[in-house]
């Protein structure tokens, strides 16, 4: 809705300079929005509850990466050539943008289609939170409150209430821009462990029965790795 409401207000000088802060400035700002990559890792924790995992995971995960990349930039785009980057350092850039041109209405279509679209996130979020420490406590990683499923949901009931407790006291009170690096950043670790994981589970359980198998290994991992330690330095 924003792109093709949008489009139409878009003046090109606003695109000049078209990387301001170098080719660092795209670095920095992937890797403060890395974040966001949190939802591609829901859809992985979700792997034992696929039918078909080595085949639908990729799919959906390279599926909704494609759809989203197409979105950001087209977003992206749209948002700098209606309003110059300088003045949109605001809480809400996409719906500022939509005033400054006097689309109020659609601004306030796409506020509520924000909170909808967040409450829907904070959702799949706590799910893979969830269904990560579950599986770790499963594994005798973790206590065992975390993987007690009940009786009637045949859901970890305890689990969840935990976790959202916790995800809202720290949402509470800490300051929303540290609270956003802070999460990227660990994002970030948490990918580089894993993919540097991969590549020890492998050595020394390569028989070991799993979901979904990642392919190119040593290679695709030691990428993986290397790129998102990259990202967390310049955070």
């Amino acid at each position: 809705l924003f792109i093709i409401s949008g489009f139409a207000y878009v003046k090109p000088e606003n695109w000049t300079p078209f990387m301001p802060m170098g080719f660092h400035g795209v670095i920095a700002g992937a890797a403060t929005v890395f974040f966001a990559y949190l939802g591609f890792d829901a859809i992985a924790n979700a792997s034992e509850e696929v039918k078909n995992p080595q085949k639908a995971m990729p799919i959906g995960i390279i599926g909704a990466l494609g759809v989203c990349t197409i979105l950001y930039i087209g977003v992206s785009f749209v948002l700098t050539g209606m309003v110059h980057y300088t003045k949109l350092n605001v809480s809400d850039p996409v719906a500022f943008a939509l005033q400054v041109v006097g689309l109020n209405s659609v601004a306030g279509i796409i506020s509520a289609g924000a909170i909808i679209g967040i409450t829907t996130v904070l959702i799949a979020l706590v799910y893979a939170q969830v269904r990560l420490t579950f599986a770790m406590s499963r594994d005798g990683l973790m206590p065992k409150i975390f993987s007690n499923v009940h009786p009637k949901s045949k859901t970890p009931v305890a689990n969840t209430w935990l976790t959202g407790a916790v995800a809202a006291c720290i949402v509470g009170f800490v300051n929303l821009s540290t609270l956003a690096n802070l999460v990227s950043i660990g994002t970030l670790a948490a990918f580089t462990v894993i993919s540097i994981a991969v590549i020890v589970l492998r050595r020394k359980h390569p028989n070991m029965k799993t979901a979904f198998k990642v392919p190119f290994v040593p290679v695709l991992p030691i990428i993986s790795a290397v790129i998102c330690m990259i990202l967390a330095f310049t955070l």
